[in-house]
């Protein structure tokens, strides 16, 4: 299919309730679809508005004091959308508010944000460029919900990120060269405490200047339940941080590269804690190998092509790294809702929209900082070209 729109680019810059007013004109009908879509399935759950707004309020406190400067763009982006504050935070906190409604409730999860990433360094590359991505499964109905969002920052690197409509950041990378991708998990600790919710982590770990200063935020910020998240440099490393709520584990990487799904590979978290998220993603027992058998082939020559083939995989279809809208047992229609490919020293970051059925790509760049090309041209030629590029249009399509 060609016909499926590519993700629309919001651009804003200004202080956080200009940017945030700025996103809610230009995103408006998003925002909105973005909100409803979890205000609806609150509802089927058996919530009025006012038990929703009680569930986003346990939230805000937290977030006030830990980021008052997002809470200032979040109101900026209800003002601009014409919505209620509380549609905004439960856009950016709706995993974990729809986490403490099913227990509220006692009814389980049958519909996880599940996700199979890679990072590939420039050892394993063709032009010593890292490149970075995932496929993000959840909700088909966010392909029409979903946007690129680039922000022009006055106090930090500027910020290019794939996110719902109304959220802070999901997917992405900085004009520092700093990449963040993330995957669900579950363990016994979740929701014992309530935590930072995760759009607000990975917005600050796109905010760093500094890769040391990403990881720390990812590292230590306290969460309310577990999740996985890549961090990467375009100077050449990565680390991935299993993240339980109260403590991260750490994975290098090995033979050039870093695959994850949904499921925990630390050994030393596995000591400390309890896996718990298996039951609704056996799958991610293998989508991981999958990705990791498929790049190996190929070790030392990788391109983007080649992680975009890898992330199409239909091994064991539909239950697949790649997988095609279906109904699940809750009613939820379930998806590969994007597929994210990141060549940070490029500036570069392409997405197809539900890639099982779509191999139409989007691209959408990012002027880099002319520190970190300084440093990349130390090391390679690639700063030339991305110094050339930045003289182009910066939302192109390309297939």
């Amino acid at each position: 299919m060609t016909d499926i729109a590519p993700f629309p680019l919001v651009e804003v810059r200004g202080t956080p309730s200009e940017r945030g007013r700025m996103y809610g004109e230009e995103a408006r009908e998003r925002v909105r679809l973005s909100a409803s879509l979890y205000e609806e399935q609150l509802r089927r759950l058996g919530f009025s508005s006012e038990d929703v707004s009680r569930l986003v309020t346990i939230f805000l406190p937290n977030i006030k004091e830990w980021a008052p400067d997002l809470v200032e763009e979040m109101e900026g982006i209800a003002a601009g959308a014409a919505v209620d504050l509380t549609s905004v935070v439960l856009v950016n906190a709706r995993t974990e508010v729809l986490q403490l409604a099913r227990r509220e409730k006692g009814v389980g999860d049958d519909e996880p944000d599940g996700c199979t990433g890679a990072v590939i360094l420039p050892e394993a590359t063709r032009d010593g460029a890292l490149i970075h991505g995932q496929n993000w499964d959840w909700k088909a109905e966010c392909a029409d919900t979903s946007i690129v969002l680039r922000i022009l920052r006055d106090d930090g690197p500027d910020v290019l990120t794939f996110t719902e409509a109304g959220g802070l950041a999901r997917s992405g990378f900085n004009s520092a060269g700093i990449t963040v991708t993330a995957n669900y998990l579950e363990s016994d600790r979740d929701y014992r405490e309530i935590g930072i919710p995760l759009p607000f982590i990975r917005r600050r770990a796109l905010e760093a200047q500094h890769f040391a200063l990403a990881l720390r935020v990812v590292a230590i910020t306290p969460k309310s339940g577990s999740n996985n998240m890549m961090v990467s440099t375009a100077e050449g490393y990565a680390v991935d941080l299993e993240c339980a709520p109260d403590e991260a584990f750490p994975i290098y990487p090995k033979n050039g590269m870093i695959v994850h799904a949904n499921h925990w590979q630390s050994q030393v978290a596995l000591a400390k804690l309890k896996e718990t998220g298996l039951a609704s993603v056996p799958d991610s027992l293998y989508r991981d190998h999958r990705i990791e058998k498929l790049l190996s082939a190929r070790n030392g020559d990788i391109v983007a092509d080649d992680l975009k083939n890898a992330l199409f995989d239909d091994f064991a279809a539909p239950f697949c790294v790649c997988r095609a809208p279906m109904k699940k047992e809750g009613g939820n229609l379930s998806a590969t809702v994007a597929m994210i490919v990141c060549e940070p020293a490029k500036g570069m970051m392409e997405i197809a929209p539900l890639p099982a059925i779509n191999r139409a790509f989007t691209g959408y760049d990012l002027k880099m900082d002319e520190a970190l090309l300084v440093r990349l041209s130390s090391t390679s030629g690639l700063a030339n070209g991305v110094a050339a590029k930045h003289g182009e249009k910066r939302w192109s399509a390309s297939s």
